[in-house]
Parts: C-alpha cells; structure tokens; sequence
C-alpha cells in the first residue's frame, strides 16, 4: 500500500508542470480515469533551490520550505484552470504537490502495480536529448505500473513552428531598429 494513498482506489497518477505537454497529458489523465473508474492525482514536483542536497545541508525553516513549494502549488491550480475550466474534470480527484525532481517524484506516487503514470512526452530536439533529463524516458525506465506517454498535440507543433518562424523574422527586423521615432514609417 502506498504511503500516498490509503483507499485502495485505482489510480491515475500525471505529472503537472504546467506546459502545453503536461496540460495535453492531464486532458488525456482525466479520460483514462473516467474509463478505468479511477481516481485523478496531478502532481507537480518541486525542488528547493539547489536541489536536495543544498537543502539537507542548509537550515532551512518550514517558512522556506512553504515558499519553495507554493509556486508548484499555484502552478497546478493554473494547469487545473487551463485544462478544465469551468466544467470541471469529472472523476475523484487527489491533487499531490510533491518534493524532488519530476521523474523521481511521480514514480514514488505511482508505486502500485495497479497505478497508470502518465506522462507528456514532449518534443525534444537533439540538444535536449543529449544534455536534457527526460521525465518520460525516467518514468518509463524505472516505473513499477505501466506509463502511458502522452505525444505533443498538433497545437504545440504549430506553436513551436510559429514561435521558430517568429523568432527569425525578429532577427531580420531588428536591424531596421532605431531609437530615433521619427524614422519609423508606418507601414502602407
């Protein structure tokens, strides 16, 4: 039985951090959930500044650890906001804020065999492959219920492309900055 959960109720356990990735994933939690009869656990993790162990080291009150952990906090009341709105999400539901770092933190939530983690399985370019922690590829690799990893929506592909678009042509137009108003002309 999971120190998390006392009930014995199925379980959906999702990852929440607020991205367009995590809000496609929680819409998909909530589904999942309905289907199986399941409770919903969003679960945004946090961290103190300097991770862990400059926490353990420092003498941190519970007045910073309240800080540190009230803007994951906020961030999952936002992401409730955004993927549910008004009309609510439909299932039981058992929001968890949870200190560490996002993959650890799910797979010590979701630690029945019964659970279903899922997870956003964001875009991620070769930089952030090579360089980047992947809370997916964590999830998958060290999970004991299955994990179910949620692709990109089709809108965040566009996004990005917009913003990668968008992004040169700020580059180009800044060379015809000035800080003299008189020489912008308005466009015909």
């Amino acid at each position: 039985m999971s120190d998390h959960d006392n009930s014995g109720a199925a379980r959906v356990v999702v990852g929440v951090s607020g991205s367009l990735g995590s809000l496609t994933a929680l819409g998909r939690t909530a589904r999942e959930a309905r289907c199986r009869g399941a409770e919903l656990w969003p679960v945004p993790a946090w961290e103190p500044p300097g991770g862990q162990l400059a926490a353990s080291r420092s003498t941190a009150s519970c007045v910073q650890a309240y800080e540190w952990r009230e803007p994951a906090r906020e961030r999952l009341l936002t992401a409730l906001r955004r993927a549910f709105g008004e009309r609510g999400h439909g299932v039981v539901m058992c929001a968890l804020v949870a200190q560490g770092t996002p993959g650890r933190a799910l797979v010590d939530v979701a630690d029945r065999a019964d659970d279903v983690l899922v997870v956003g399985a964001g875009r991620r370019g070769p930089w952030h492959r090579a360089f980047g922690p992947s809370v997916s590829r964590y999830c998958l690799a060290h999970a004991r219920c299955p994990v179910l990893a949620v692709p990109p929506s089709p809108l965040e592909s566009e996004l990005a492309a917009l913003h990668r678009r968008n992004a040169w042509r700020l580059r180009l137009d800044t060379r015809e900055v000035t800080d003299r108003p008189e020489s912008v002309r308005p466009e015909s």
